[in-house]
């Protein structure tokens, strides 16, 4: 290795990503390429000849930059894929330096004691004791499927993951859930069709009354609840189901509750905001997730568990050739005993660096700030008589639709489906839609530290003229 070399090399992509963050509000957002160009663009066999470092900075910046959907733009307003802190993206250089396996304790032992230190500080915020434990995910998903299996052990007194899952056991959550939920009752076991969709109210929010109803009837014909799941922040609107009477239910049926804040769980830095997530201390096990509203870059998700020792129960096996030569035999420190993964990435450390760099006041004020967006937005929408809100919003979520009563439902898919695609390929905004009580709406989701007013008013006089547009066509 030329270390001079390297280190030139590092210097100059230092100052490409600087640039790059600077000026990327002067750049289209998104290129609306087609994969086969793509797919053409990265034919090519396997390199076999040496090229420069810089060479290659070339060629990335050629080919692979000018094709990024950049959610570093100020008008990204998308998947819940944040703009990521600076700091944030500096730390993931040195986690590629140093490469610590958090597996095991022996070989990552300061990187496994940050990553603990971690987990304690987003345990803190959700108000666990000291019993409490966790392990930080690629995501939402797999915090979502290890807080499935932990429910699934729980309430079949840990039987399940020794003999499988017998049939017999239900599953409930709101029909605004994400699709990770879907993946993981189907991952352990409980299965799709078992995992119960009920309803919301006008709020988006799961009713109590007719889950209660779906547990009576599920009883009466021998089925039993493996696990109650709440909503802390849904991916829609934002919208947090009564956690609190959820467990109150989960308690009266001895089974699992698990809290879903994997977007949500951001506002628990907010300061304008406090309060908005009541009960999520009663869950039995949450999934947060700091590559979403904290503004960490990918990829860093949490299951946090009130009780840590529910983890190694589900867990907990000791192969012969993990003996830990260390001696360390408290099991906190111990990921592989506590978790899916044997190779396991040093996550921790870009959010560590980020809440030092920061501190947990600046992280919320920009938590603060997406919710006035987003609430502004609201605000627009309410005062056109062509628009809809779904909802007041709590979070950063806006979902709107534009009324058309002369069109039929398809037609007015197909409106706001054009309207998306015309916006998204100027290169300004990015967003999606989605499909909630049987209309289409804009989904639009500022959780971007980079995002103004202006944008918000921009994004809405853009939306609002192109609908118009489009509606004249039918």
């Amino acid at each position: 290795m030329n270390y001079d070399e390297f280190k030139s090399a590092g210097h100059r992509l230092v100052d490409f990503i600087g640039d790059y963050l600077q000026n990327i509000s002067d750049k289209p957002l998104f290129n609306p390429v087609e994969p086969s160009f793509l797919y053409d663009l990265f034919d090519e066999q396997i390199p076999d000849k040496p090229k420069s470092l810089a060479s290659v900075q070339k060629m990335l910046e050629e080919k692979l930059l000018p094709y990024c959907t950049h959610v570093n733009h100020p008008g990204y307003m998308g998947l819940i894929t944040p703009s990521p802190n600076p700091a944030g993206i500096l730390a993931e250089f040195l986690v590629a330096a140093l490469n610590q396996n958090l597996g095991a304790y022996s070989i990552g032992p300061s990187a496994t004691t940050m990553e603990l230190r971690v987990i304690r500080w987003l345990n803190d915020l959700i108000g666990y004791d000291e019993r409490a434990g966790g392990n930080l995910t690629s995501g939402g998903m797999t915090a979502n499927f290890i807080g499935l299996k932990l429910a699934r052990d729980y309430t079949t007194n840990d039987a399940a993951q020794y003999d499988g899952m017998k049939q017999g056991w239900v599953a409930y959550v709101s029909e605004e859930r994400h699709v990770s939920l879907d993946k993981a009752a189907d991952a352990v076991g409980i299965g799709r069709n078992n995992l119960r969709t009920i309803p919301t109210n006008d709020k988006y929010q799961v009713r109590i009354d007719l889950l209660k109803e779906a547990i009576k009837k599920d009883k009466s014909q021998g089925l039993q609840p493996v696990c109650i799941i709440g909503l802390a922040g849904t991916t829609n609107l934002g919208a947090v189901d009564d956690l609190q009477s959820l467990h109150e239910i989960a308690q009266l049926e001895n089974c699992w509750f698990h809290a879903d804040a994997a977007y949500g769980g951001g506002v628990l830095l907010s300061k304008k905001y406090p309060g908005l997530l009541p009960g999520l201390d009663l869950a039995d096990s949450v999934t947060i997730d700091p590559h979403k509203w904290f503004y960490a870059p990918l990829d860093a998700g949490a299951i946090l568990v009130k009780d840590h020792k529910r983890l190694n129960i589900s867990f907990g096996m000791q192969p012969a050739y993990l003996t830990d030569q260390s001696q360390q035999k408290n099991e906190r420190y111990q990921f592989y005993v506590n978790g899916f993964e044997q190779s396991k990435r040093f996550r921790s450390l870009k959010v560590w660096v980020s809440f030092h760099h920061y501190g947990k006041t600046k992280i919320g004020e920009w938590v603060d700030n997406n919710v006035a967006h987003a609430k502004h937005l609201h605000q627009l929408a309410m005062s056109d008589q062509h628009f809809e809100s779904a909802t007041e919003p709590m979070m950063s979520a806006v979902c709107l639709h534009y009324k058309t009563p002369q069109l039929s439902n398809e037609e007015n898919k197909q409106l706001h489906f054009a309207v998306t695609e015309r916006i998204e390929s100027e290169g300004n905004f990015w967003f999606a839609t989605t499909m909630m009580k049987g209309k289409t709406w804009f989904r639009i989701n500022p959780v971007n530290i980079y995002t103004e007013m202006k944008h918000i008013d921009e994004l809405f006089k853009t939306l609002r003229d192109y609908c118009k547009e489009e509606e004249k066509k039918y």
